[in-house]
């Protein structure tokens, strides 16, 4: 016998190993610790153009202050925030600070930006999960019956509303929404997160959070709960069309790949209506991309959050950053959008791994 045995190679009582994915390593683990570690440069390259960025513009005092402060007193501030020392000097100085959590003090109200973002950051979250809801309600099922009618009238009339939903700039679609439901028909708060009565009574809850749909389920008054619902609707509807089409086109795109499936082909031959092979088995497996995509969703809300809270008069964080930039104040819109490229990269973090739990070939 020429060829060698397990039973040769393998001493008695010893299990065979043999290497699986990675050299016996966990493949799950390896994927969380190399997405982990790609936060870093991500985080390090987006801080290091924004700083660039607003450098480029010119000094922050002087674009801030330059008409309201004699030169004097600008040249007494410029040295004293260090802003005449040499730009790489500045650089390192900056990446320290923001290593430490230390994003700066805004020039015009001297908030730090860490106060800021705790302030103004949970009406944003809330404006965002406002959107998602609503790209969940209308994206999803509209993906589903364009699928359903592929290459019919209804799926290219599904397809066009997705390219416009997201390609209408979100000022424009808010206004005309503001337009109709709010100057026409009266039906809807033109503006704001809640009226003064209710935002006044929300400042007394025990515990309140800043959200305020939480604040005024927490407070019991149902015609608080009312109120911030009524107030959501239109800057909810606004920023989630945006994310809809995008889920509808993809859902879309996905049930048809699923369709074209051997065992969907089986379950067909079976006599399974197509209604049923797109609700039960197409269904599921096109989620798994709406999942992915989510993560690259935030930052498209997170910007459309600036334009959606200014056009509402929403008091969030894209509202405040526009306040900052009308005021030049750089050094505020430095350390906001840093923070919001920090969220974007732990936001994307923690969907890949959604994704990698729920799809085990996203791990390889």
């Amino acid at each position: 016998m020429t060829a060698t045995t397990q039973a040769e190679v393998t001493p008695p009582g010893v299990r065979s190993r043999r290497p699986r994915g990675g050299g016996g390593s966990n493949p799950l683990l390896r994927y969380i610790i190399v997405r982990f570690l790609l936060i870093f440069p991500t985080v390090f390259i987006l801080v290091s153009m924004v700083f660039l960025l607003m450098r480029v513009i010119g000094d922050p005092i002087t674009a801030a202050l330059g008409g309201r402060l004699t030169a004097d007193q600008l040249a007494d501030r410029i040295a004293e925030a260090g802003y005449d020392r040499p730009v790489f000097v500045q650089y390192f100085e900056y990446l320290g600070q923001v290593f430490t959590g230390n994003f700066g003090n805004a020039i015009t109200d001297g908030r730090p930006v860490v106060e800021i973002l705790a302030t103004y950051g949970v009406a944003t979250l809330e404006l965002a999960f406002y959107a998602l809801v609503v790209a969940f309600i209308i994206g999803i099922p509209l993906g589903l019956v364009a699928a359903y009618f592929r290459d019919r009238w209804p799926d290219a009339v599904l397809r066009v509303v997705a390219i416009l939903w997201y390609a209408t700039p979100v000022f424009f679609a808010g206004l005309v929404l503001k337009l109709i439901f709010s100057v026409w028909l009266k039906v809807l708060p033109v503006a704001g997160r809640a009226s003064t009565r209710t935002e006044l009574n929300l400042q007394s809850v025990d515990g309140r959070t800043g959200i305020y749909l939480i604040d005024a389920i927490l407070s019991g008054r149902g015609a608080a709960i009312t109120d911030v619902l009524s107030h959501a609707v239109l800057p909810g509807i606004t920023l989630g069309l945006l994310t809809a089409g995008v889920f509808l086109r993809l859902v879309r795109t996905n049930v048809i790949g699923t369709l074209s499936m051997d065992y969907v082909d089986a379950a067909r031959s079976r006599g399974v209506s197509e209604f049923r092979l797109v609700r039960k088995h197409a269904y599921k497996p096109a989620l798994i991309p709406i999942i992915t995509v989510i993560g690259l969703q935030i930052a498209l809300l997170l910007g459309g959050a600036v334009l959606t809270e200014t056009t509402f008069e929403w008091k969030g964080l894209g509202f405040q950053l526009a306040q900052y930039l009308a005021a030049r104040d750089f050094v505020a819109v430095q350390g906001i959008v840093a923070l919001l490229a920090v969220i974007v990269a732990l936001t994307n973090f923690i969907v890949d791994i959604l994704a990698a739990l729920i799809d085990p070939r996203v791990r390889y």
